[in-house]
C-alpha cells in the first residue's frame, strides 16, 4: 500500500475512534445521581416488594430511603414496633441505595396505586460515599457525584414524588451526619448537599427537617453508642430519630 494511502487509513481510522469515544461520551450521564438505574441481586426483590405493598394502597406513611432508613427493620425494629407500626407505616428502604436508584424504582412501580398521606424521605450520603468507586451497574464506570449533582438527585425524586401524588406531603431529613467529627471529608459533603436540599422546602408539599444534632455530642462529634460504624444508627439511634421527627410527623399527617 503507498505510504499516501497508509497515511490516508491511519488519519480516518484515528478519525472514527474519535466519533466513537464522543458518542459514548454524548450516552454517559452527565450527572449519575439523575440517571435512573437499577441494581442486581436481592435488590430486586425487595424493589418487587415495595410494588406490592404499594398495589394495596393501605399505607399513609412511608419511610423512603437507603440502608439508614431499611434499618427501621434491623437495629431500629423495636422502635418502629412500638411508634410507627400502629401508624400503618410502611418501610421503603434499601441497603446501599443511591438517588438514581430510587429513581429508577419511582419509575418502576413503587408507589403506584399509593397515595400515603406523608413519605419521609432521606437520601444521598451513599451518593457522596461511593465518590471515586467503580460501579457494576453504571458497566464498571468511576462514580463521581458533587453535592449540588446529589441535591439534583434529591429533586428530581420529589419531583417525580409530585408527579405520583400531588396531593401526599413529603418530609425530607437532611442527611445524618457521619464520620468521627465535623472535618470528616464525607460529613462536610453531605452538609453542603443539606444546604441545598432545605431551599427545595415550600412548606406546603415539601417540608425539610435538619435532626443531625441530635445524633451529635456538643463538640461535634459522632459518638459510636449511637452509630457503632460512625454512619448507621443503633438502637439508640433509632429512639433519637424517632423523638426528633415524632411531632413533625403527627403535624403533618393531619
Amino acid at each position: 500500500m503507498p505510504a499516501f494511502m497508509n497515511r490516508t487509513f491511519l488519519s480516518l481510522f484515528v478519525a472514527s475512534i474519535g466519533l466513537a469515544a464522543a458518542a459514548l461520551a454524548d450516552d454517559a450521564p452527565k450527572n449519575y445521581a439523575t440517571y435512573p438505574v437499577p441494581r442486581e441481586g436481592g435488590w430486586m426483590k425487595q424493589h418487587e416488594s415495595f410494588n406490592e405493598i404499594s398495589k394495596k394502597g393501605e399505607a399513609p406513611l412511608v419511610f423512603l430511603g437507603d440502608s439508614i432508613t431499611a434499618g427501621w427493620g434491623g437495629k431500629g425494629k423495636e422502635e418502629w414496633t412500638k411508634s410507627w407500626a400502629p401508624l400503618q407505616a410502611a418501610n421503603f428502604g434499601i441497603g446501599g441505595d443511591r438517588t438514581e436508584h430510587v429513581l429508577w424504582r419511582l419509575e418502576h412501580g413503587n408507589f403506584d396505586g399509593l397515595k400515603p398521606k406523608l413519605i419521609v424521605l432521606m437520601i444521598g450520603t451513599n451518593n457522596t460515599g461511593h465518590e471515586g468507586r467503580t460501579q457494576k451497574e453504571l458497566n464498571g464506570a468511576i462514580y463521581h457525584c458533587t453535592a449540588e449533582q446529589t441535591a439534583e438527585g434529591v429533586k428530581a425524586i420529589l419531583d417525580n414524588l409530585h408527579k405520583k401524588m400531588p396531593e401526599t406531603k413529603v418530609l425530607v431529613l437532611s442527611i445524618f451526619p457521619r464520620g468521627p467529627d465535623a472535618k470528616d471529608k464525607m460529613r462536610l459533603q453531605n452538609d453542603a448537599t443539606n444546604a441545598l436540599v432545605a431551599k427545595f422546602a415550600d412548606n406546603s408539599k415539601v417540608f425539610y427537617l435538619d435532626i443531625g444534632k441530635a445524633f451529635l455530642e456538643p463538640d461535634g462529634t459522632l459518638s459510636k453508642d449511637i452509630m457503632p460504624d460512625l454512619l448507621h444508627p443503633n438502637a439508640k439511634g433509632y429512639e433519637i430519630w424517632t423523638a426528633s421527627i415524632k411531632d413533625k410527623v403527627a403535624e403533618l399527617m393531619k
